[in-house]
């Protein structure tokens, strides 16, 4: 197949900012291919730089051998269809159809010929003399389509065409668009951020993220060996886990080792491992390769798609002490003063100047006027020392409004699990009612008042908590002791499966050496 355009290191900044980082493609004649990722990935630039509307600041844009880096978008052999159609809504179908042809002064014979096998294509005959505020959209979209192809281009580029269609029609000029492709015989450039586009009308998919090609392949190539992680996750539903290589062919995860024999990984390297929704089997616990439970079910019309936890993440409990708050009233100085008892680590105290904004927060210790007007806290006293006990903190302002707290030092006990390298931990903690009310994100708060945290027992890097269980209604708390767990992510399985179970049912999980895929870690991932 013939390669008719080759972009060149194609670099492209915008405000300071790189938007294209040196981008290397080949795209053949009669080939459809999709420039596919996220919005700001760089897919749209660098089709407006291929028709001519962007320059490069690096890089050069070759097209049937000749570079083109100078030439006008109107020479250039190319045209484009965008999401907003921008038909002339004074004139009819015909009419904006023919509209480049009379720019080129063609006879009125051969502009009704050249219409009219346009208007035959786009499944439009009889619809000449319509005008285009009439149509529908997906209508508006083949008139588009045609008055770009009737002045025979070598290369059509579309610009995320299908994103003002509703899903039924948006299907529907898919196979459209493809038919249209593939009749007319030129090369279609296809911008999206929706994979199912990409995989139902394309000869190769460009995967891009961050203004960088992943991955270029077939739908079927980019779908069943992703190069990596992110591809995997923009391209179909993921199953990612965190693998180590045991040898060239034997992968552990899931405290298992898995024969995977198509691959040749170095032994002891960290891969990502992938196994598709619609790759793993519901079995019996018994004759699973992994066993779980069934966090959730949903419908999803020819099947159901379930979520089963296989391994549940590491928790802590704590105590929430619900207290009324009394506040201080200095009826001279016309000023109020509260503030909470509180826990703090030892090995905060040890690890870290602790400063009096430090213990403000954590007491919530506030002060107010009479109408309600904040007022700073400039004095802070307190006999903390560095090792568990009880000691008082007192909070001040200028008028010497006054209010002291206890302060409750101890040595927390983390929780480790050294099998999974993850620790957390967590504080008992004292709160008022009307917080609890006044909270917006109650999970997110809670998480704050306990200082909670996770993390990797390995390299102390971060590890999300992704679970706050409670059982008391926010709205209606009263004064007392609640136990709040906080847990990191357990690991989860999505599968698709035709078998109807319901939400705690105890399940197995089978699947072979062909459904496991691997892939390096990508170099910002490691």
């Amino acid at each position: 197949m013939r390669k008719l355009i080759e972009f060149k290191n194609i670099v492209k900044f915008f405000d300071g900012q790189v938007v294209l980082k040196g981008v290397n493609l080949n795209i053949n004649e009669n080939e459809f291919v999709t420039l596919l990722g996220p919005s700001g990935c760089g897919k749209t630039t660098l089709l407006r730089i291929l028709g001519g509307f962007l320059e490069q600041d690096e890089g050069t844009v070759i097209f049937d051998g000749q570079c083109i880096d100078k030439v006008p978008p109107y020479k250039r052999e190319i045209n484009t269809v965008f999401q907003k159609y921008a038909l002339f809504p004074h004139m009819n179908v015909y009419e904006n159809i023919a509209f480049g042809l009379r720019i080129k002064k063609m006879g009125n014979d051969i502009i009704r010929q050249k219409v009219n096998r346009m208007l035959s294509l786009v499944n439009l005959e009889g619809y000449g003399k319509r005008n285009v505020t009439q149509l529908s959209g997906g209508q508006q979209q083949r008139v588009a389509i045609a008055r770009a192809l009737v002045n025979e281009p070598e290369v059509l580029l579309l610009d995320e065409p299908l994103g003002a269609l509703d899903l039924k029609l948006r299907k529907e000029m898919q196979r459209e668009l493809k038919r249209i492709q593939q009749e007319v015989g030129i090369t279609f450039i296809f911008v999206t951020h929706d994979q199912e586009e990409a995989l139902t009308m394309s000869d190769k998919i460009v995967v891009m993220n961050a203004g960088e090609i992943e991955q270029i392949g077939t739908p079927l190539e980019i779908y069943n060996e992703p190069a990596n992680a992110y591809v995997a996750r923009f391209i179909g539903e993921s199953n990612i886990v965190n693998g180590e290589m045991k040898t060239e062919s034997l992968v552990r995860f899931d405290d298992r080792d898995f024969e995977c024999p198509d691959y040749r990984m170095h032994p002891g390297e960290t891969v990502d491992v992938l196994i598709r929704p619609e790759d793993l089997t519901i079995v019996k616990p018994q004759d699973g390769v992994l066993r779980g439970e069934v966090k959730s079910v949903v419908f999803k019309g020819v099947h159901y798609e379930l979520m089963v936890e296989t391994r549940t993440g590491v928790t802590k409990t704590v105590k929430m002490h619900v207290v009324t708050q009394h506040d201080v009233n200095n009826t001279s100085t016309g000023e109020k003063i509260s503030a909470n008892d509180f826990y703090v680590d030892s090995e905060d105290l040890e690890n870290k100047e602790m400063t009096d904004q430090d213990f403000i927060s954590i007491a919530n210790a506030q002060a107010w006027d009479d109408e309600d007007r904040d007022i700073s806290l400039t004095r802070v006293t307190h006999n903390i020392e560095k090792k568990p006990g009880v000691y008082s903190i007192t909070f001040g302002t200028d008028k010497k409004t006054e209010i002291t707290v206890k302060v409750h030092v101890i040595h927390p006990e983390y929780v480790e699990d050294a099998r999974h390298n993850i620790g957390i931990s967590a504080l008992d903690f004292f709160i008022t009612p009307d917080e609890i009310r006044e909270s917006m994100a109650i999970s997110t708060d809670l998480k704050t008042w306990a200082s909670a945290e996770a993390w990797n027992l390995q390299d102390d890097s971060p590890v999300d908590i992704t679970d706050v269980k409670f059982d008391f209604d926010p709205a209606e708390i009263s004064e007392g002791s609640y136990d709040i767990t906080f847990a990191t992510q357990g690991r989860e399985y999505k599968v698709e499966t035709t078998a109807r179970l319901e939400t705690g049912d105890r399940v197995g999980l089978s699947f072979g050496p062909n459904e496991i895929h691997l892939m390096r870690k990508a170099v910002h991932e490691i």
